[in-house]
Order: structure tokens, then sequence, then C-alpha cells
């Protein structure tokens, strides 16, 4: 991981091989998480994702990521791609946003390498020059072949592997 989400190192569980069509094996940093779930008043949820409660407020997963990233002097956004969206912050609550036009063009140009619309990984992040691409998963939920072309077809484009990270994570019992 790029020294710049050195926040994240505390965090770190390995690596995650993902075998290319290639054959070719590459090895993504994974992180493993942990959530308080939300206790507050319901909030609207049409999605039907777990509420984890970060800072005192009511997110989804890809949210709470989002604002760790965020707190580390990042910018970003949860690709929603369920709604065709970028989010920063609850749907129902808060608009969705538009990236900014060079941050659309890295995202377009890997969907026309893919040849498809879906398997952006959840969130995107920026600082300065610097990318990443997280996906989130509970634990033991599969990679989805969309999202490994997503992966392979950045990788095509000449990204690298520590442009991309997985996030294992839970909601604490």
């Amino acid at each position: 991981m790029t020294s710049n989400a050195d926040f994240l190192q505390q965090y770190l569980s390995g690596n995650e091989p993902f075998v290319l069509s290639s054959g070719v094996t590459v090895q993504i940093p994974k992180y493993s998480l942990s959530f308080k779930r939300w206790g507050g008043d319901p909030i609207p949820n049409a999605y039907r994702k777990p509420i984890v409660e970060f800072d005192g407020n009511p997110l989804f997963a890809e949210l709470a990521v989002l604002r760790m990233f965020q707190q580390n002097g990042w910018d970003g956004v949860w690709v929603d791609s369920y709604g065709k969206k970028y989010r920063n912050g609850l749907p129902k609550v808060v608009e969705p946003v538009e990236l900014p036009f060079d941050k659309e063009k890295i995202i377009a140009s890997i969907r026309n390498e893919s040849g498809r619309f879906g398997g952006c990984w959840d969130v995107f992040v920026w600082k300065d020059d610097r990318i990443l691409f997280l996906e989130l998963k509970q634990k033991n939920e599969p990679i989805k072949d969309s999202q490994r072309g997503w992966l392979e077809s950045s990788l095509e484009l000449d990204y690298k592997p520590d442009n991309f990270a997985l996030i294992e994570w839970h909601v604490e019992t």
C-alpha cells in the first residue's frame, strides 16, 4: 500500500491472491475492519444493507471506509453500482455527487477496457496523483467475476495491484 494510506496498516491482514485470465496471480492487500452496529433511530435503507456507526453517525460500511480516508486527507466516493451513482452520503439522505472530470475519465477508460458497466470496486479514493479502488466484503463473501474483470482491465491499462485493496469487514456483536 502506498505510504499515504499508512493509517490502514494496523488493519492489514495479509494479501488476497487474484488469478487473472492469463493465469498470472496478483496479490492485493487485504485489511480487516470491525464496525459497531447502528443503535440509533432507523434511517431510510432501500438497499437493505447493514447500518454501521461511524463517528456517531449511521452509514453503510462503504461510506464508513470512505470517511476513514477523508479523515486522512483523501477525497473519494462510494461507487453505488446498484443505483448507478457516485455517493458520499446515504441514499435518500444525501444527493449523489459528480466525479471530477479526470477521475471520471479513469473509470470510463476501465469500463471501456472491460466492455461492461458493472464491476467497479465499491470505493474510489484519490489523494494528489494517487488513486485507490477498495472492494468491501463481509467474511467469506466471494469476489464477483465482474469485480475480478475490473481488476484485470485496470491492470491492462497499467494500473498496479497497489491501486487496489480488499476490505473484509464485520459488524461487532
